[in-house]
């Protein structure tokens, strides 16, 4: 008898100190939880590549990149015919209830976010990285992973 109580006493103090350890264990990961979560934001990349002749392929990314660039890091990457639309001079694109593509663009730019044109398909298209209109650079590789510290989530049109 002596005996079962000598067992049931170990595993009772054995059970209260693996709760104790659990315990303590998820509270100090509630405590890092915010800190690294405020310090750390995740990005959107978006690839547009349509042009005038689908422009609600155009407007609705440069729409969402404003949107999501209220609280995520973004970045907007134009490549293929796209980079018609990034130029001097160039036309602006319209489509139902969507701002212009230059107003979008000009938002973006207000708000720091990369707008990027492919430097291949830009001179494909027949123009330099001096015709890019105000705003809007010429793409480079480390702009794609530097530019945030987070989870990079990837729209592509």
């Amino acid at each position: 008898m002596k005996n079962l109580y000598l067992l049931i006493m170990a595993g009772l103090i054995i059970m209260s100190c693996n709760q104790n350890s659990g315990t303590e264990t998820s509270a100090s990961q509630e405590t890092k939880s915010p800190a690294t979560t405020e310090s750390v934001r995740d990005g959107v990349f978006i690839h547009i590549t349509e042009c005038y002749s689908d422009p609600h392929r155009v407007l609705m990314p440069l729409k969402m990149a404003v949107m999501m660039s209220e609280d995520k890091a973004v970045i907007v990457y134009m490549d293929i015919h796209a980079v018609e639309l990034l130029v001097k001079g160039a036309k602006d694109l319209t489509y139902a209830d969507f701002e212009s593509a230059h107003n979008y663009i000009k938002q973006l730019a207000d708000k720091g976010v990369g707008v990027y044109a492919c430097p291949t398909c830009l001179k494909i298209a027949g123009f330099k990285p001096e015709d890019l209109m105000e705003g809007v650079q010429v793409a480079q590789k480390d702009k794609f992973f530097n530019f945030t510290q987070g989870r990079i989530i990837t729209l592509d049109y």
